[in-house]
């Protein structure tokens, strides 16, 4: 009895009073605020640089061929693209945080969006691969019956790979996702609340490191189950729509 008299008072103590829970559950929004948002960063940069890339991969004999702005225009956009990708995965996320909050952006006194920024850019170059990797999938038919309809690369990319290549990469996306999700752990290092940052105050308040830690260990792995079997669902249903 005296071990789960100990147990609820820690639980008191770290949760109860002062109503130190809240602090998860605010943890927690700003948590899912951040990821929510980085992603559709990611999404809209990791298409863009992945259209560059693959546009590029599959016409550059062609376009050095012709020469001219459109050649030189193609080459510069694909090294910015390579560049980006090659700083952004080739260093750690918490060094990018840190320096878009105390170096580029200390103007900004939110720092919500700063972490958003980010995590959006970061996500974008590993997003860029996925799709880049989808659309080198789709069969050079598809890009053909494009012209034969009348339209140029961009279009036949916009209304049928693009597309195709969403369907195909969905449940890599989904799973990239929840690897973000767990990412933006590291946002306290800047002083942001998310959820790990609240038990870390809870922690610092109570003197009390096992409850708060636990706390939060469990509520990201209940966020992960939950999108874990959402993406098993979705990809049962892609399987069930491609019979």
């Amino acid at each position: 009895m005296g071990f789960f008299n100990s147990l609820k008072d820690e639980f008191v103590l770290n949760f109860i009073e002062k109503g130190r829970w809240k602090s998860l559950f605010k943890g927690l929004g700003n948590t899912l605020l951040i990821t929510l948002f980085a992603v559709i960063i990611g999404i809209a940069i990791g298409i863009i640089i992945a259209v560059i890339r693959t546009t590029y991969d599959k016409n550059a004999e062609t376009l050095k061929k012709n020469g001219g702005v459109k050649y030189r225009i193609m080459k510069v956009l694909n090294t910015l693209c390579n560049l980006y990708l090659t700083v952004v995965r080739g260093t750690p996320v918490v060094v990018q945080l840190m320096i878009f909050y105390f170096v580029i952006f200390t103007f900004v006194d939110n720092g919500l969006i700063i972490a958003i920024l980010a995590f959006g850019l970061n996500s974008g170059a590993y997003v860029a691969e996925i799709f880049r990797g989808g659309i080198m999938s789709i069969d050079n038919g598809q890009f053909e019956a494009g012209r034969s309809l009348g339209f140029n690369y961009f279009q036949t990319m916009r209304y049928i790979v693009i597309p195709q290549v969403i369907k195909n990469v969905l449940p890599t996306l989904c799973n990239e996702f929840i690897v973000l999700l767990k990412e933006t752990s590291v946002a306290g290092y800047v002083g942001i609340a998310d959820l790990t940052k609240a038990g870390d105050l809870i922690r610092g308040a109570t003197f009390s490191a096992f409850m708060p830690l636990i706390a939060v260990a469990l509520i990201y792995l209940t966020v992960v189950v939950i999108l874990t079997k959402l993406v098993k669902k979705l990809e049962m249903r892609l399987r069930r729509d491609e019979r």
